[in-house]
């Protein structure tokens, strides 16, 4: 399909190294899926990432069983790492207020570290190359092609890049992306823990200026991850003393940090988590996964939207590759295509995270929603896709 493609490229800039047709920044889910599903199709990938696999990320480790024909497509059976299977939601306000519902199309429990070193597998399996350990430190775009200069001082030249390195980086300072220089209030915690808790339910805890989602991942643990302020973190001076200060306030999380016994030293910490708005195509990059929006966390969907999002750019780049290389037409079509996918839930999600957090609203909410399921139902449809 794509065959005699790198003789062109060779002559045209008398290189001795072969050019590569994509280069992926960052092997989260949506660099990954996509690695796979161009590799599939006999395209030369390389994937740079700043870690090495395995590796602990800040997640709250749920997916929503809609990415499972993808997944299956792909030749990623992730039932061979016996995910627990969850299907239902549980809600409780500050004061321990609660609601519980059925999720309609449920959803499976994986941490990451199991799950991105499994699609890194298959990735390398598939023909992918991969170059962990390593930063981008500058893109360049010029004549219809990428150079990508990395921490090892290579240079990549592509006639595609994926930009899937995640919430924030330092890219996006050189892509002078505007959500970059404004600060964001927001940081999150995660932990790993033994607990004594229904694996079928996805349980969030509200708090004051935060939520708690606990549940379960394979081998009989749980996933616990919190979103909370730079501010109260400020108020109380260290992490322990934040918890004992504000999440306790909720007994289910009280109960949860006096009874689990927690498997890291110290968690998981991210900070700077923005919600803004950004492009989903930047300096001709195709902007993937939480690089190019990222949905609240209280909406448990970000892992099923990386993953459609690494759908949608290989969809897209395969057609760039085979009907003529129209750079524009490409970009265009896939700005319109993740904006259909994704613009209405990333709003929707800014909408809901107003009214948690605040300890009066979560009250409020909590209660109005107890009395009526049928907006619990509906909210969880908008926030969520259907099955691709």
């Amino acid at each position: 399909m794509f065959l005699n493609r790198d003789l062109h490229y060779t002559n045209k800039y008398n290189l001795n190294t072969k050019l590569q047709d994509v280069v992926i920044i960052g092997g989260g889910l949506a660099g990954l899926v996509s690695a796979i599903g161009l590799a599939n199709k006999g395209l030369s990938v390389v994937v740079v990432e700043k870690k090495s696999y395995p590796l602990h990320r800040v997640c709250g480790e749920y997916v929503s069983n809609e990415v499972l024909p993808f997944l299956q497509g792909l030749g990623a059976d992730v039932s061979v790492l016996q995910p627990a299977r969850i299907n239902r939601f549980m809600l409780s306000s500050p004061k321990g207020a609660t609601l519980e519902a059925k999720l309609d199309l449920g959803g499976f429990g994986i941490s990451r570290y199991t799950l991105d070193h499994f699609l890194f597998q298959l990735a390398q399996a598939r023909g992918t190359t991969f170059k962990l350990n390593t930063a981008v430190q500058k893109i360049s775009f010029e004549d219809d092609l990428f150079t990508v200069t990395l921490s090892d001082g290579s240079d990549i030249r592509a006639a595609v890049v994926l930009g899937a390195y995640g919430k924030r980086s330092n890219l996006d300072r050189q892509l002078q992306r505007p959500f970059f220089t404004s600060r964001s209030p927001y940081l999150g915690v995660k932990y790993h823990l033994k607990y004594d808790f229904r694996k079928d339910t996805i349980a969030l805890h509200n708090f004051r200026d935060g939520y708690a989602g606990i549940s379960a991942v394979e081998n009989d643990r749980y996933c616990f991850c919190y979103l909370t302020t730079r501010q109260n973190l400020r108020q109380h001076t260290s992490i322990p003393a934040m918890e004992r200060a504000i999440l306790y306030q909720n007994p289910f999380l009280r109960q949860i940090f006096e009874e689990a016994e927690f498997l890291y030293e110290q968690p998981e910490v991210i900070n700077e988590i923005s919600f803004a708005t950004k492009n989903c195509v930047e300096n001709h990059m195709l902007m993937c996964g939480d690089a190019a929006g990222m949905i609240t966390p209280l909406c448990g969907n970000g892992m099923a939207m990386a993953i459609h999002a690494g759908k949608i750019a290989t969809e897209h780049v395969l057609h760039y590759f085979e009907n003529g290389r129209n750079r524009q037409l490409l970009e265009q079509n896939y700005t319109h295509a993740w904006k259909k996918q994704f613009e209405q839930r990333l709003t929707l999600g800014r909408t809901v995270q107003h009214l948690f957090g605040s300890p009066v609203l979560s009250e409020m909410a909590v209660g109005v929603l107890r009395h009526v399921p049928a907006a619990v139902q509906l909210l969880m449809r908008q926030t969520h896709g259907q099955p691709f």
